[in-house]
């Protein structure tokens, strides 16, 4: 192998560890709209992390990678994203057409308009604001695919219901009363969705019951200071309710195939400082061109 291979070599290890998207049914990916790119995702003991920078608007991206419509639940926090109630899979969420790329650009406030998803310290997250801080720091996206036609062919194996570790952990936290409540009436019935205007367009498709008490848009003296993302010692990041976006939609139909979903995404996130000291993130060690420096003895 000569060197130009050996270096190719090197160059793909220290990148194994990272990519843009996660997920099989669907792509999901983190877009900070301050940096103008997708963020990295990092995989560390069988986990998703990305960085986020404190101040800095995101979206939540979804691409659909089937041919056919899916339904993805968001969860934010441990919040839905739509409702703004405490997140369990049962409840309502966006419908994907056929390979759509949707954008979740905030909670949505109306069929018009979302506030803003943006990195901010956890005290002054949404979900430490409204008496929920547990699952501050981890975004999820619950998938389920749609109920086939009666003439359609079926496969008729129960589906293998997502494992999850601590409680304290999942981004579908409420599994409880609660998300018995939201089942009800989903058997054999049709679930009420609204779905993006556009449809193929990238853009917000709408869900469920419009939340019914948020916060006003948190003032900006709040946020964190750029400079502060380079501070030796980092808070925990969580997301803020930001400033109001456009983001058009309308209700539309989606009956799920099975009552747990096919595939849930999840990717925490946090400032670099936290994951370099968690071990997400590896401390670069710098090259130097002239290590030995000075002569050895001879053997």
């Amino acid at each position: 192998m000569n060197w130009r291979a050996v270096a190719a070599a090197a160059l793909l290890w220290s990148i194994a560890g990272t990519a843009a998207a996660v997920g099989r049914m669907a792509d999901v990916t983190l877009y900070d709209r301050g940096a103008g790119r997708s963020l990295p995702v990092y995989r560390h003991e069988g986990r998703f992390y990305a960085v986020g920078k404190p101040g800095n608007e995101y979206q939540i991206r979804v691409r659909n990678r089937t041919g056919a419509e899916i339904l993805a639940v968001v969860s934010v926090d441990g919040v839905n994203a739509v409702s703004g109630k405490t997140a369990n899979w049962h409840q309502t969420g966006y419908v994907l057409a056929p390979h759509q790329m949707l954008a979740v650009k905030g909670w949505r406030k109306s069929l018009q308009r979302v506030a803003a998803f943006y990195f901010t310290e956890h005290a002054s997250s949404y979900a430490a604001r409204t008496g929920r801080p547990q699952n501050v720091g981890v975004i999820g996206v619950a998938l389920f695919r749609k109920r086939a036609q009666p003439d359609a062919r079926m496969d008729q194996r129960p589906p293998r219901a997502p494992r999850w570790g601590p409680a304290n952990e999942s981004p579908f936290p409420d599994d409880g009363d609660a998300a018995r409540e939201g089942h009800r009436g989903w058997n054999g019935s049709t679930e009420r969705a609204p779905f993006d205007e556009s449809k193929r367009e990238m853009g917000d498709a709408a869900a469920g019951a419009l939340p019914g008490a948020a916060r006003q848009d948190e003032p900006r003296a709040r946020r964190h200071a750029p400079e502060l993302y380079a501070a030796e010692k980092s808070s925990s990041l969580g997301t803020g309710h930001g400033g109001r976006r456009t983001s058009h939609a309308r209700y539309t139909s989606f009956e799920r195939a099975t009552d747990s979903p096919a595939e849930i995404v999840a990717i925490h996130y946090d400032t670099y400082q936290n994951l370099v000291r968690l071990g997400v993130i590896g401390t670069p060690r710098m090259a130097t061109p002239f290590p030995g420096q000075f002569v050895p003895d001879p053997r």
